[in-house]
């Protein structure tokens, strides 16, 4: 799956385009910036809520690829310039954050961590 993919399959806008070829393997969702840090592993996309310069800085240190905003959370132009420097890609979903992680899951995304 691609940032492309991921923007079609969310109705999202695009707020930074970072690349839109790039390939992701897993996401996340979580709002808070302290579990993504100490929890996630190897993820690409970043799914939350929460907007704020933090989450751009959280996922840049994660090496994420994208983030995007759910219901419909709109970053102001101190995150987008913040991503644009870091060529992280931000979108924004009317979805929820339940519902945008199921969507993913639902075409192929996954959360890297699976159960047995």
């Amino acid at each position: 799956m691609t940032v492309s993919d991921i923007r079609q399959i969310l109705k999202a806008q695009v707020y930074c385009e970072g690349d839109p070829d790039r390939e992701v393997h897993t996401a996340c969702g979580s709002d808070m910036m302290s579990d993504v840090l100490a929890f996630v592993k190897d993820q690409s996309v970043l799914l939350t809520g929460l907007i704020n310069p933090q989450v751009v800085r959280t996922a840049e240190m994660m090496d994420m690829v994208c983030i995007v905003f759910v219901r419909g959370k709109r970053p102001d132009d101190t995150i987008i310039e913040l991503a644009e420097e870091r060529g992280i890609a931000l979108l924004s979903t009317p979805y929820r954050l339940f519902t945008a992680c199921g969507l993913l899951y639902e075409h192929g995304l996954r959360g890297g961590c699976e159960a047995p």
